[in-house]
């Protein structure tokens, strides 16, 4: 087994800089990126956004031992989001009935992995449950979660599912503001972030907007940049030279018009990520390449690629995207101590906080 490598130090300080970590400014993270399995495999692959598309086919396969197919000759992968909502605005066909049945299941297997979820050690406690990931940003997908929802009340579960209240693009880069102490950007307009996932990489820049919430309540995305890298399929390190471009882009925009960015990179990346930035396992979704390897390290990259932003040197800060896209609900969870997120996507991402202050 390799050794893990030391923390990064800033170029300006001797402090290290401690990428996913469990301490931070306003949570404690007591757990991300579980693993469970049972005798079928990992259980979160039974609720991810394929699954629910695997229980669309299941449906339509049934349905065809007794007669025609309610959604015709369409593959279901073909079907989109807005097709397949489309299809609930008329509650008394057999298509809507089809995509409810697909719902239901869907639904019992996300309940079931909650469940379990709860009875680990750092899930003790959670009373509220954040859903997000692009599954959420559906009719479909709000459904599922009220499904859930009663499912495990009937099942005398006692937490609170809510969809994120972000939308999910944005929610992954507005967390990234969590993942460094307020007191740091003062003086600051906004900060760079980073959202890495299976099917896009989205970069952006948050306005801060520290003056009228110094909690970050009223943080917003300025301006952002989508890249679909699934349709291209690049190289790791094509991947990386393109994300720099996109960050490059944002600083020329930022500096046009004359907003003060604090020199920072928040980054949400899929995987297990280690003190010095690695990414130690649950990269397998990452664009080609190797994202594992003990020779790769993203903040590194990136702050070599880009030294300096403003003038000052460069601070990158890593950690699992789920992480991040739950950080962005900080502010809508103080009344809670124990409470979590999963991100239904590619794959299921899930993490577990604990509030400093209720």
């Amino acid at each position: 087994m390799d050794k893990q490598k030391k923390p990064q130090r800033t170029e300006d300080s001797n402090a290290p800089v401690i990428h996913g970590a469990e301490d931070l400014p306003a949570v404690q993270v007591t757990s991300y990126n579980l693993e469970l399995r049972d005798k079928e495999g990992f259980i979160g692959d039974r609720a991810n956004k394929s699954a629910f598309r695997d229980a669309i086919d299941a449906w339509r396969k049934r349905v065809r031992e007794g007669g025609s197919d309610p959604l015709g000759e369409v593959p279901t992968d073909d079907l989109s989001k807005k097709e397949i909502d489309a299809l609930l605005k008329e509650p008394e066909t057999e298509a809507a009935a089809l995509v409810l049945a697909a719902i239901d299941d869907f639904a019992k297997g996300l309940a079931g992995i909650l469940a379990r979820y709860l009875k680990e050690e750092a899930w003790k406690g959670t009373k509220r449950i954040v859903v997000g990931g692009g599954f959420k940003d559906s009719a479909t997908g709000l459904t599922a979660i009220a499904r859930t929802q009663i499912l495990l009340k009937a099942e005398g579960v006692k937490v609170e599912l809510v969809p994120i209240a972000h939308h999910p693009d944005e929610a992954g880069l507005l967390g990234a503001v969590h993942l460094i102490p307020s007191w740091m950007l003062k003086g600051h307009d906004a900060i760079l972030a980073v959202d890495i996932g299976g099917t896009n990489i989205r970069a952006g820049v948050v306005k801060l907007n520290l003056d009228d919430k110094p909690d970050f309540s009223k943080a917003k995305i300025w301006k952002s940049e989508l890249w679909r890298h699934a349709d291209d399929e690049p190289r790791r390190t094509a991947t990386i030279e393109y994300l720099v471009r996109m960050i490059e882009a944002l600083v020329a925009k930022a500096e046009k018009a004359r907003l003060a960015l604090a020199p920072v990179i928040g980054i949400g990346c899929p995987g297990i990520i280690a003190a010095d930035g690695s990414i130690a396992r649950g990269g397998q979704n990452l664009p080609g390449g190797n994202w594992e390897s003990t020779h790769f390290n993203l903040p590194e990259a990136l702050r070599k690629a880009i030294p300096r932003i403003t003038d000052e040197p460069t601070f990158v800060i890593m950690h699992n995207d789920a992480v991040v896209q739950g950080l962005s609900e900080v502010p809508r969870m103080a009344d809670v101590k124990g409470w979590a997120v999963v991100t239904i996507g590619t794959g299921l991402g899930n993490a577990s906080f604990v509030n400093k202050q209720t």
